[in-house]
């Protein structure tokens, strides 16, 4: 292998880093997307939020629980990190899309009412850790010391069974 021959694979090496960082960017659609399907401003097709986050964030890193999920470094959803994004999967009886953000509860539900003017009630829970939700469906918990917001709706039937 000569010098050029380096340089071309180098050259290459560095193209495949430069594409594989920038489909980890999130999209300007992300916050309407992702942030309205949270917030059950919509339909909650899981196989639609699967191809969007696996098209802007590459694989999911996990699946468990009914859901996968997936990374999504850099992103901020009410101007808090996003620390992971989950999407059901077909074993689950719910279509569900939702995040885990680095802040509080309480923080999150703050931010929310003052961007989207959308309002939180307590359902369940304890005082300490409640289960609060919005009149759209959509549930803010506990997750350790970060807050999980997501919206799970039933799936609808197949055609053959309508």
């Amino acid at each position: 292998m000569d010098f050029k021959d380096l340089a071309r694979r180098l050259a290459g090496a560095g193209l495949l880093a430069v594409c594989a960082h920038a489909q980890a960017q999130a999209p300007s659609t992300f916050g309407t997307v992702i942030g309205g399907g949270i917030l059950c401003r919509d339909q909650i097709a899981n196989h639609y939020f699967y191809n969007y986050l696996k098209g802007n964030f590459n694989q999911p890193y996990k699946r468990e629980g009914g859901a996968y999920w997936f990374r999504a470094p850099d992103t901020q959803l009410w101007g808090f990190p996003v620390v992971e994004l989950m999407v059901s999967d077909e074993s689950y009886p719910y279509s569900f899309v939702g995040a885990v953000v680095d802040a509080a509860p309480d923080q999150l539900e703050e931010a929310i009412r003052l961007q989207d003017g959308v309002r939180f009630s307590v359902i369940g829970g304890s005082s300490r850790f409640p289960v609060k939700e919005t009149n759209t469906g959509t549930r803010l918990v506990f997750a350790n010391n970060r807050a999980k917001v997501f919206c799970a709706k039933f799936k609808s039937l197949p055609p053959a069974l309508r």
